[in-house]
């Protein structure tokens, strides 16, 4: 059985379509019922945008439906919503090629850290990761600061629209933006999702900090035994930075 959005009996010319890769920003080709297609410029295996798995949810098909699926497409759902914040991520920003990176850099860290520490959520972790900083652009507006107090003031807001606008689920959304909002000063007790995403933010920083001022090694490592929350991320943030000890 195959259901009728994806009969190409019913298809308008609005079914070949383009999107931004969420990783490089280059123009990627889909014909609505590609499961994925390859970035040329980048390599980045895209998930098509427009699939949605949402109707598994309720529809009396969805047996069959998903059941025709490749095994790896129903898998990568995480993948997918990756894929959908950073490209709701990239529009936000627009031509802030300089935030964009960060995110994407402090996403990638995430990532890492993350399948190395066994109690997490990746999917709260990597929207979180993607929309810790999206506070900025507001603050800057209305405060002409992106101090911290003002990115954890104006982030939370911002994400909800985003992750709203996505379907994400609630519970998801109250975490990230909970995240967000003091994404900066740890708590006395924190999730393992936050410690993830707060190593990752501090190996960015420290990266872009280490190029212009290079430490010695006893000095990165009095900040890597004092600084990081979780192992993994020490260990990551440790090999990240050796490149630059003076």
């Amino acid at each position: 059985m195959k259901c009728p959005g994806q009969d190409s009996r019913y298809w308008s010319g609005e079914d070949v379509f383009e999107a931004d890769c969420p990783h490089c920003g280059h123009s990627i080709e889909f014909f609505k019922d590609d499961s994925q297609q390859k970035c040329r410029q980048c390599g980045h295996r895209m998930l098509n945008p427009k699939m949605d798995f949402g109707c598994a949810s309720y529809c009396p098909h969805a047996e069959q439906c998903l059941g025709s699926m490749p095994p790896e497409l129903i898998a990568k759902q995480g993948d997918l919503f990756k894929d959908r914040v950073s490209l709701a991520m990239r529009k936000y920003f627009g031509d802030d090629q300089k935030r964009i990176q960060h995110a994407l850099d402090v996403t990638s860290h995430a990532e890492e850290i993350g399948k190395n520490n066994g109690k997490n959520d990746m999917m709260v972790i990597m929207a979180a990761a993607l929309l810790h900083d999206i506070g900025i652009k507001n603050a800057e507006l209305k405060f002409n600061s992106s101090s911290a107090k003002y990115q954890h003031i104006e982030g939370p807001p911002v994400a909800k629209k985003i992750l709203n606008t996505l379907k994400a689920p609630g519970e998801l959304i109250e975490e990230v933006c909970d995240i967000i909002g003091h994404h900066h000063w740890p708590r006395d007790e924190e999730t393992m999702n936050f410690k993830v995403l707060y190593d990752a933010d501090l190996i960015v920083n420290m990266v872009e900090l280490y190029q212009k001022e290079p430490h010695s090694a006893e000095q990165l490592q009095q900040l890597v035994d004092s600084s990081f929350l979780t192992k993994a991320g020490a260990e990551q943030g440790q090999k990240a930075l050796a490149q630059f000890v003076s």
